[in-house]
């Protein structure tokens, strides 16, 4: 794969990225994709290793080491169709997938792993530039109908291949624009919403039907009851996410100034879409806490530095991890190390192994936080006796992760059974797979797996997919 000799003579290349000073003036994705020439340099570092671990480090699978090669001879149209074949929307995946393949790819052992993040994006990217990236529309249809409740990367993946299996499909999305949290929860400067419309669009070209601020479960009038999608659809598809943020649990959580992290986030992507946001809740001059230290925490201080935050600082229960794994110990799993995202580069600061113990407060609204530094005792954070001290703060942002779906309305109405963690349950293989204890319902996504990755999502919605067209053809040809 690639040039036999080229992981010995070409470094891993970089994505290049808009200056700090200018992309905190706004909202807009700042890392261009590499140049043809850059891309042919890093699709020949592929070394032909025999077994590809990136593949099984990808959860969609994606066929790495085949569309290396071809973007190493310059074949892009036919890179394109390999990575189509097994990942509907590599533009969301090339943008803000964390790149596991990277992690467990071959060179990774002993040297830089091979940019394969980057390489998706440029094919991607190229294809969409030249118009190979088309509307494919079944061409006989089955006359089944197919409800998928949620839009973000499962409902869309699960949408896109039960149409091109024939069946009219129907995406129920309870926000007013399709993405979910594609489009109100990571911030348009990692991910340009235009990446959402232009599959939508493709999507609709091939029957997808998309109906917005349309609540399955809900109340009020946007409100659907979900016993209308079974009296109606044939099958229905749940991906609609795990919802339910992990809360802060410690006296004076109430002040005001402490939001969950998708509060703030939403407002700021509905204002760079055109939208009046009256009370938005803002960083602007404000010493910002951030209690988090995943992805989402990381956005709420890229977004909080473009507001003009006078400090960002992110708090993160567990210790600090090495600056490097021992790749003998993890590879090719993924490692724990530290990781340095584009936002913390814009300015932050950062404290590892602190619990809140308390918020303070004067005059009804955050003035401080009381924390404490912890140790792991028994692999539990344990905070150390007398290590107390408070840190200013005029705006708290829990981006603490998800714990589960959000049960009141659809999941209450349709009576799924849920597992431990309170996700849907439902099995991934075997007989009766994504299917649901309610007769024609199934789950994909967070929904059933709990708060996962995008790659993730889109797995389980193809996955899904295939099983529902079993369901109703009695087989299918869709990939899994």
């Amino acid at each position: 794969m690639g040039k036999p000799t080229g992981f010995l003579e070409f470094q891993r290349l970089s994505e290049t990225a808009e200056p700090v000073a200018s992309r905190l003036k706004h909202y807009r994705e700042f890392t261009e994709h590499l140049s043809d020439a850059d891309s042919k340099t890093q699709g020949a570092r592929c070394m032909d290793c025999g077994i590809p671990f990136c593949t099984s480090g990808c959860p969609v699978n994606n066929i790495i080491p085949d569309w290396n090669d071809l973007v190493y001879r310059g074949d892009w149209h036919t890179a394109l169709t390999v990575l189509h074949s097994t990942n509907n929307f590599p533009d969301f995946t090339g943008r803000i997938c964390p790149a596991p393949c990277e992690a467990a790819c071959t060179l990774n052992i002993n040297s830089s792993a091979v940019g394969i993040k980057s390489i998706e994006h440029f094919i991607v990217d190229k294809g969409w530039e030249n118009g190979w990236i088309v509307p494919q529309p079944a061409a006989v249809k089955t006359g089944k109908r197919v409800a998928v409740v949620g839009s973000g990367p499962a409902g869309l993946a699960a949408a896109q291949q039960l149409a091109r299996a024939g069946h009219d499909v129907v995406v129920f999305e309870k926000n007013d624009r399709v993405g979910g949290l594609l489009r109100y929860g990571i911030p348009d400067f990692k991910f340009d919403k235009s990446n959402i419309d232009r599959r939508v669009a493709q999507m609709q070209a091939e029957g997808v039907e998309f109906r917005t601020n349309a609540h399955i479960g809900g109340e009020g009038a946007n409100g659907i009851a979900a016993a209308t999608l079974t009296a109606e659809f044939d099958a229905v598809v749940l991906a609609g996410g795990a919802e339910k943020p992990r809360d802060l649990s410690v006296p004076g959580r109430e002040l005001g100034g402490v939001h969950f992290a998708m509060e703030f986030l939403g407002q700021q992507n509905k204002l760079v879409a055109g939208d009046s946001v009256p009370g938005q809740i803002l960083a602007t001059g404000k010493k910002v806490v951030v209690i988090g230290g995943g992805d989402t925490g990381s956005d709420c201080v890229g977004t909080s530095n473009r507001q003009g935050a006078k400090s960002v600082v992110q708090l993160e229960l567990m210790p600090q991890p090495p600056e490097q794994e021992n790749k003998s110990m993890t590879w090719p799993y993924w490692p724990l190390k530290l990781r340095t995202s584009t936002s913390h580069e814009e300015g932050c600061q950062r404290e590892f192994a602190v619990a809140t113990q308390e918020v303070l407060g004067e005059n009804g609204r955050v003035r401080a936080l009381r924390l404490a530094r912890v140790e792991l005792v028994g692999g539990v954070p344990t905070p150390i006796a007398g290590s107390d001290f408070e840190i200013e703060a005029d705006l708290v942002l829990l981006a603490m992760g998800f714990v589960a779906p959000v049960k009141a309305g659809l999941l209450e109405q349709l009576g799924v059974a849920l597992d431990a963690r309170g996700a849907v349950r439902a099995k991934t293989d075997g007989a009766g797979a994504y299917a649901t204890s309610v007769p024609k319902v199934f789950a994909a996504g967070d929904m059933r797996r709990g708060q996962s990755l995008v790659v993730w999502a889109i797995r389980e919605g193809r996955q899904c997919a295939r099983e529902v067209d079993a369901f109703l053809t009695g087989s299918s040809k869709l990939p899994r």
